[in-house]
């Protein structure tokens, strides 16, 4: 049986690949692509059906962080010319995220730089949830405020956070090229520190730091055994004034290929296309859609996004349908057990234990402001099968970003832009 029926077949069960196969997804050559993305996209309609969730972020304070996370604009030491500025006050962030929901977004993520929060931090971004919640029934909240303390998660669980994110980054044997500050170990501390307080984990990655393919299953396979609700695939934003602002490494084709491989890995896991999809998929973004089942809304903490209206029509026109408020996001079996994966065994990784909704079953999510016309039909830009031809190669291909590449492969760093306006501006968002 070759690889990708393979792989299709035992996402459909819930069974995670083995590593090798995992790495072969990575391997693949670019005249194999729409084939992978066709696989991987069964998987997503099995258990998302063409359903996309927005995510909006309100960046609470910008700037200033004493961590030294070489891949952050924020950083100690940082050169780049961002946005600074202290604690947003409870209805500023409210007013921030008003916008994202009225563009269509059903989660607000609440982002605070800093190792961690305070107990006085805690208090403000309390005040926060309740403002946001005031405003916007229905609305999820996610936290994102760094490493916690005892009883900080219990806190935010009470003051009506629904989730909380901490991103695992990288594989463990590599996170100290990264960051000297804290180490991976603190990462997952963290995240379990969230499950355990009944908060659904968001936690994922960034692709393009200069990691092997062996990094980056690693640290997929990490995620799965912590296994989040949500898993959000970051693609290095290289900004100027920080320790990777040379690391072009990424193609469009690359970036497909490693959101493969993550939802082969994670086949039920809300996973979402999150910082650098303008930068690194710039025109195959739609195909993306195929992979992730969600992404974010305009603008992110640092940097400028594509338009929301340009993401809801992008939506629409590849025969997607942004879902709604009243629909629940992940499938039946781990949607009773959010915050915990999907309760079915003890070791954390999602094993098949329990039967699959009918393969594109028909999206349950209201579609976004403007976009009635939106079908959920088959205009999509990939096949929706996988022919049985591609097998595993013997060796992987030179590096995606090596210079002698063809045009595709090239760098296109005048994408990078700061965001210059929403929270912490007197400008409006892009949502």
């Amino acid at each position: 049986m070759d690889l990708l029926t393979t792989l299709v077949d035992k996402g459909l069960r819930r069974e995670p690949p083995t590593r090798d196969e995992a790495l072969a997804v990575l391997a693949t050559s670019d005249d194999d692509l729409l084939d992978v993305v066709a696989a991987a996209g069964r998987v997503r309609r099995q258990w998302f059906g063409r359903r996309v969730k927005l995510n909006y972020l309100v960046n609470l304070k910008s700037g200033l962080c004493p961590e030294d996370c070489s891949y952050c604009s924020q950083r100690l030491g940082s050169k780049a010319e961002i946005l600074k500025y202290t604690w947003l006050k409870p209805e500023e962030a409210a007013a921030a995220a008003g916008a994202g929901v009225a563009g269509g977004a059903k989660r607000v993520c609440l982002v605070a730089s800093g190792r961690g929060p305070t107990e006085r931090d805690v208090d403000r971004v309390s005040a926060t949830i309740a403002a946001i919640k005031e405003e916007n029934e229905g609305v999820e909240v996610c936290a994102c405020l760094g490493l916690l303390s005892d009883g900080q998660a219990e806190r935010l669980r009470r003051a009506g956070a629904d989730a909380y994110n901490h991103n695992l980054n990288t594989s463990e044997a590599t996170y100290q090229d990264i960051c000297t500050t804290h180490d991976f170990s603190d990462r997952v501390s963290t995240v379990r520190q969230a499950q355990g307080a009944g908060l659904s984990a968001c936690s994922g990655l960034i692709a393009g730091m200069g990691e092997s393919d062996e990094d980056l299953v690693d640290v997929v396979f990490a995620l799965r055994e912590l296994d989040p609700d949500s898993v959000p695939v970051n693609f290095l934003i290289p900004f100027e004034g920080t320790p990777l602002a040379e690391e072009w490494n990424l193609t469009p084709q690359r970036a497909l290929r490693i959101l493969a491989m993550v939802r082969f890995v994670c086949p039920d896991v809300e996973v979402r296309l999150a910082g650098g999809r303008e930068v690194h998929l710039r025109s195959m973004q739609p195909l993306a859609l195929h992979l992730a089942n969600s992404i974010f809304l305009g603008d992110y903490l640092t940097s400028e996004g594509q338009a929301g209206q340009a993401d809801l029509d992008m939506i629409a026109d590849a025969g997607f349908v942004v879902e709604g408020s009243d629909t629940v996001t992940l499938p039946e079996h781990r949607a009773g057990a959010a915050g915990a994966g999907c309760g079915g065994h003890d070791g954390g990784a999602c094993a098949p234990c329990g039967e699959a909704a009918g393969e594109d079953a028909a999206p349950a999510g209201a579609q976004g402001p403007d976009r009635a016309d939106a079908a959920p039909g088959d205009a999509a830009a990939a096949p929706a099968s996988a022919p049985a031809s591609v097998s595993a190669p013997a060796s992987a291909p030179a590096p995606a970003g090596a210079p002698a590449g063809a045009p595709a492969g090239a760098a296109r760093t005048g994408l990078v832009a700061v965001r210059r306006r929403g929270a912490g501006t007197d400008l409006p968002p892009n949502a």
